[in-house]
Formats: C-alpha cells, sequence, structure tokens
C-alpha cells in the first residue's frame, strides 16, 4: 500500500523524529535521558524517579521453543482440524517413533497417560499445532471476506496454503469448531498459567471466528449477543434520555439559537486545520505521542511507520501493521480534521496505541516465544477489544492533566496557524463531549437490532453526538460496515482504564501495567479479574 524506505532512512527519519519530541518536551526529554544513563549503569541525579522494570524488560522464549516463529511445523494442519482424535497431534518431544503396522503405516500416537507432566507436555504441543492450524484457518477466512485480516506477519508458507485452496465457510466453519474441542479437551492438563492464558486466548479467537461465519452464511444475532460472541464482552448500553443531562451541559458552554449540534459544530470549525498544514501538524503530534511513551515503554530497534493522508473511508484513521515493526498510519480527509484530533490518532494510531501494541505483540510473543497464532490479526475478535480499548485510554495515558491543552495551545495551534483560544472553554467542551460517547452504541444497537431505521440513525447521531449531518452520515456508515465492532472504542477504554487506575497506582506502575497488556495473551476477562 506504500513504498517503504531503505532501513537507513528509516532509522534516520526515527531519530529526526525522536529528537524532534525531545526538543518539544523536556520533562520527557530527562526522563528518557534518566533511564538511558540508568540502563548504562551510569549516575543519575538524586531528584530522578527511577524507571519503570517494563522499560527494560524482555520475554525470554522457554527452555523448550527451538523453532523460529516463520518455521512451519511438521504437522499437517488441515488433517489436524478434521481427524476428530489425537492421530494428527505431534508426539511428546523426545517420544521414540510409533512402531509399524504390518502394511508399514506408522500407528497413532496414544495419549500419554503415565504421569501429569507427560500429559501437560502433550496438551502444551496440542495447543501450538492448534495455534498453527488457527492461523492458516484465519487466513482461509480472509478470503470470503475483504478486511477479517487486519494485519498478518507469519509463515509465507501459510499463507500460501490459504489463498492457494481455501476451504469453504461450511467446511471452515467445522473446522473451528473441531479445533475448539481440541482445546477444550487439552486444557485441563495445562499446567503453567503462560500455557492456560495462551489456549483460552486461542478458544476465544474461535469463538469468535465460528460466529463470523456463520455471520457471513447469513445468521443474524442480536446486538449484545453479536458483540459478545465476536468480542468477549456483552455491553449494557444506556437509554439515550440517559445522556440528555450531558446535552443540557454543554448547551451551557456553547450559548445560542438554533440547534445545538449546529452550534457546537460552528465553535469547533475554528479549530479546523487547513490541509496544507496537515502533515507538519500530525508530524509533530505523533512525535509528541512518541515520546512521552518512550519515556515508559522500550521500543524495538528500528521501529517505524509511514503516514498518509487518504479519501473514501469510513474511518477517521487506520493503523496497518506490516510486520518487521513497521506500520502504515491513514488519515481519512473526507472532512475537515479539527486540531483535537492530531493527538487523538496520534496516540491511538501510534504511540502508545496500535502501533505499540502489534510491535509488543510480534516482540514479545511471536519473535520471542513463537507463538506464531499472534501474527495474524483477525478484526473481528476479542482481540479488537484490547486494541481499540489500549489506543483510546493511550491519549489520556500519554497526556495527563493539563499536559494534553498545553500541548496542543503551545505547540500544535501554532503549526496549524490557529489562534489559540483566550480561555479554556474549548477543552472543556471536548471533555463535556466524551460523556455522550456512550449514546453512539445505543444508537447502534437500535439500529441494528431494527428498532429504527437508517434516516433516524443518523438523526439521533447528530442530536447525541454534537455532528454535523455528513459527520453523522460517516459515523452511521461506520456502524453499516463494522456493527458491533463500535463497542470495543468506549467499552474498551472502560475496561482498560478500570484494569490499570485499581487501587489509585503511580504513574509508574500505571505504564506497567499497560504494558502487561500490550506484551501478553491478554482478553476482555483478564481486565475483570481480581
Amino acid at each position: 500500500m506504500t513504498h517503504c524506505l531503505k532501513a537507513a532512512a528509516l532509522a534516520l527519519a526515527a531519530t529526526a523524529m525522536l529528537s524532534g519530541c525531545y526538543a518539544l518536551d523536556p520533562e520527557m526529554k530527562r526522563a528518557v535521558e534518566e533511564r538511558k544513563a540508568r540502563e548504562r549503569g551510569a549516575p543519575v541525579s538524586s531528584g530522578a524517579v527511577s524507571p519503570p522494570a517494563v522499560a527494560t524488560a524482555t520475554v525470554s522464549p522457554p527452555p523448550t521453543a527451538t523453532t523460529a516463529a516463520r518455521d512451519l511445523p511438521e504437522v499437517d494442519v488441515r488433517r489436524l482440524e478434521v481427524v476428530p482424535d489425537a492421530t494428527a497431534l505431534p508426539p511428546p518431544a523426545g517420544a521414540a517413533p510409533p512402531p509399524a503396522t504390518a502394511t508399514g503405516a506408522a500407528m497413532a500416537w496414544p495419549a500419554p497417560t503415565a504421569t501429569n507432566a507427560e500429559a501437560a507436555m502433550f496438551a502444551s504441543q496440542t495447543v501450538g499445532a492448534v495455534a498453527t492450524a488457527y492461523v492458516l484457518l484465519t487466513l482461509e477466512i480472509g478470503t470470503h471476506e475483504k478486511g477479517y485480516i487486519d494485519a498478518y506477519y507469519g509463515p509465507p508458507g501459510l499463507l500460501d496454503a490459504a489463498t492457494k485452496a481455501p476451504r469453504d465457510k461450511a467446511a471452515l466453519l467445522a473446522a473451528a469448531q473441531q479445533l475448539m474441542a481440541k482445546l477444550d479437551a487439552a486444557a485441563p492438563d495445562l499446567a503453567d498459567p503462560i500455557e492456560r492464558r495462551r489456549g483460552a486466548f486461542l478458544r476465544a479467537q474461535l469463538r469468535a471466528a465460528e460466529t463470523r461465519l456463520m455471520m457471513m452464511q447469513g445468521t443474524r444475532f442480536p446486538f449484545a449477543e453479536e458483540a459478545e460472541r465476536l468480542f468477549g464482552v456483552r455491553p449494557e448500553l444506556k437509554p439515550l434520555a440517559d445522556y440528555d443531562a450531558g446535552l443540557a451541559a454543554i448547551d451551557a458552554l456553547v450559548p445560542g439559537d438554533g440547534p445545538l449540534a449546529t452550534r457546537v459544530e460552528a465553535y469547533l470549525d475554528g479549530f479546523t486545520i487547513a490541509k496544507e498544514r496537515l502533515k507538519p501538524v500530525f508530524d509533530a503530534a505523533i512525535a509528541r505521542c512518541r515520546g512521552r511513551t518512550a519515556a515508559h515503554i522500550a521500543m524495538p530497534e528500528g521501529e517505524s511507520f509511514d503516514l498518509q493522508f487518504v479519501t473514501g473511508k469510513s474511518w477517521s484513521g487506520y493503523n496497518y501493521y506490516q510486520g518487521g515493526y513497521h506500520s502504515i498510519i491513514q488519515v481519512n480527509t473526507d472532512l475537515p480534521i479539527r486540531l483535537s484530533r492530531a493527538l487523538d490518532l496520534g496516540c491511538h494510531e501510534g504511540y502508545p496505541g496500535h502501533h505499540l501494541l502489534n510491535m509488543k505483540i510480534e516482540e514479545q510473543l511471536v519473535k520471542a516465544r513463537g507463538w506464531t497464532e499472534f501474527s495474524v490479526y483477525p478484526l473481528y475478535s476479542p482481540q479488537s477489544l484490547i486494541a481499540e480499548g489500549t489506543a483510546n485510554y493511550g491519549i489520556d495515558l500519554a497526556f495527563p492533566d493539563r499536559t494534553r491543552p498545553d500541548t496542543e495551545r503551545d505547540v500544535l495551534m501554532p503549526l496549524a496557524e490557529i489562534a489559540p483560544p483566550t480561555d479554556d472553554r474549548y477543552w472543556q467542551l471536548l471533555d463535556a463531549m466524551k460523556v455522550l460517547t456512550g449514546a453512539r452504541l445505543t444508537i447502534a444497537q437500535q439500529y441494528l437490532d431494527g428498532m429504527i431505521d437508517r434516516p433516524t440513525a443518523v438523526q439521533l447521531t447528530q442530536k447525541y453526538l454534537l455532528v454535523s449531518p455528513q459527520r453523522a452520515e460517516q459515523s452511521v456508515a461506520f456502524t453499516d460496515q463494522y456493527r458491533s465492532y463500535v463497542i470495543n472504542y468506549g467499552i474498551g477504554e472502560q475496561m482498560v482504564r478500570a484494569f490499570i487506575e485499581r487501587g489509585n497506582p503511580d504513574r509508574d506502575e500505571i505504564w506497567r501495567r499497560m504494558a502487561l497488556i500490550l506484551g501478553e495473551p491478554t482478553l476482555p476477562a483478564d481486565l475483570l479479574a481480581p
């Protein structure tokens, strides 16, 4: 989708971006210099705060992991899915070959029952084999639905197999169900907690695949059930009337005649970034997001992204992860872009949002542990609630308290050639509008469940999200395309925030918890665990 720069140029660009960010943020520059000094063993000023452990922590591969992430295991993954017993699974490591039959064919491997250790080893290998089959299954589903695969950077052989001879949707549905059954059989013998989490993650991803395949063949679920089956959370939505108090508070901030949405739009239009200023503003915003994130979480060496401005989309921004710690970040310019979107999209699509999440998955799960299932990202899965929730929460994480309005007023507005306001009403309005975001989910639920028609959904979106008819159309078009996916933003952010901020931790612990979510096989249910 874009021409990649040579490695040297990418490294140079990354260096320039980071140093530019340091120049804009002395506090962040000092924090990074102190962290680097500690890593070198150099003395640090007495007033410095110790860097969080996550800044330098790495995940070591398990002692038995000897296969590179891109190597294909010696197992017929298609056969694994259609044979109901253990014959398609690899034998326990180190076991002698099975005896041959009279005809020379190898006998089936018996299920290990001698010791708990052997059972655990066999269960772990079962999960590994299912993981490879899951990747192939996911890639084959992607041949039936454009956009189902959000990212893939795994074994090329699996991609070739999936695209050359994909099974039909009915066969894929049966395969997903059989793989879940194999995981269910193996789960009781998984002894290592991280292996149990790996198995649970795969199980949830496969249930989402089963659901999406059913939908592709005509099954329709109620909104709440669809969301739960795909993303692992059953949304509990408020009635629209609950947002009327929020509208009243905003009405006091933007007084005048005419509909409230029209008044709000007219006021916010004064903070629109001219098209010729978009690139410098977004470059500075993303650099700022990266710098504040790098002060707490170490970035893989050589990471990079390409920024593109596009049109004709139902979304405002998108991250296409390419593997190798590289992303394409696209910003949709169909509608005028306001200043608030610069830091929003810089954090959400970049740091500490989607770009960082995907890099940490590749670094810690795919490369360090050799878990190939994480090299594919199906959009309609619980993985998306974690992705969107951390990306949305990452905005406030990177820019707490006054740091966001200070950055926008002192850095981004001058770059955008927008006159900074003389008071805080602009930021007060943006904060007040956040209270209304849940209304989007209620509107989507009513629309998709057939309770209201499309024109009504557009009208309610204008009223409760305080947007123009054009922006309301874009919002409903997103719901048309992605359906219950909309829950991942608001509900995902709430769940991530509740997990990370539980017990009123300090800033270092907050960032450490964020890093744990990014670098482990995290499910929505894990965020609710005590």
